[in-house]
């Protein structure tokens, strides 16, 4: 049996990402079954964009044209980086502006299947 890879890669998440970065903590190195359950009941706002991008991956792997055992599916790696920050400014006292950074993330999530077993044929040799 080999080992197959797909990957998704989220970009812009209205998250900061050291917030998004705890969440992606949570389900390193799990299996996807266990890290969406887990994901499901983070109260946290992160939670879900991960679970996106984790069942994206799970997708993009399932789809790829092997056969992949859903069970031995596993989180491979998964990455949070900052994305972009846009310049805003809110209007202060005495005229002034005081700026203000709205910042984004960027999740990547690489998930990795074993191929299913081969039924081998019945035949026995005499």
């Amino acid at each position: 049996m080999s080992t197959h890879f797909a990957h998704a890669y989220i970009k812009g998440v209205d998250s900061m990402p050291r917030k998004t970065n705890v969440v992606a903590s949570l389900v390193r190195d799990r299996y996807v079954a266990d890290a969406l359950v887990i994901l499901e009941h983070t109260p946290r706002r992160a939670a879900r964009p991960v679970m996106k991008a984790i069942d994206s991956a799970k997708a993009n792997l399932i789809n790829s044209g092997v056969s992949i055992d859903p069970k031995t599916i596993r989180i491979a790696r998964i990455s949070v980086t900052a994305g972009t920050r846009i310049r805003r400014f809110v209007p202060a006292s005495r005229g002034r502006a005081l700026p203000f950074e709205k910042v984004s993330s960027n999740i990547f999530v690489e998930v990795a299947g074993e191929e299913k077993a081969k039924k081998e044929s019945a035949k026995e040799d005499k």
